[in-house]
């Protein structure tokens, strides 16, 4: 298996504990910079207000098979939970798109922490993404 960054966040959230546990709980800006080799694959998203952003949680802790969630008391398997000590650290993450400057998205909602490696990008369709 072979994963690329596409790109980088720049976020004001620099550790875990500054973070919020979930993006839609903060209105702070992030931009993500994609790579100049990737910057054409950007063509079109304007025209989105909201995209999921797939990124790496590099600075997770060690993986858990079982966690108690946020607000919880009891454990349950990780899978059932958005934490980030998984098998693979992937965050996904709806932002809301606020503009978007060359090779640069200025986005709302994202909680990802300063320099996380952005995967991949891909548009909210309410059709599709909302049973």
């Amino acid at each position: 298996m072979k994963l690329n960054a596409i790109g980088l966040v720049n976020s004001p959230f620099k550790d875990k504990k500054g973070s919020p546990h979930q993006g839609r709980f903060s209105d702070e800006l992030s931009t993500i910079t994609i790579f100049k080799d990737y910057e054409e694959a950007l063509e079109g998203i304007e025209n989105y207000q909201n995209l999921m952003v797939i990124y790496w949680m590099d600075r997770a802790d060690s993986v858990s098979l079982k966690v108690v969630p946020y607000g919880r008391k009891e454990k349950r398997g990780v899978f059932s939970t958005r934490a980030p000590v998984r098998p693979n650290p992937l965050g996904l993450c709806m932002v809301e798109l606020v503009e978007k400057e060359g090779n640069i998205l200025t986005v709302r909602w994202l909680d990802a922490l300063d320099q996380s490696p952005v995967l991949d990008i891909k548009p909210f369709v309410r059709e599709l993404d909302c049973p």
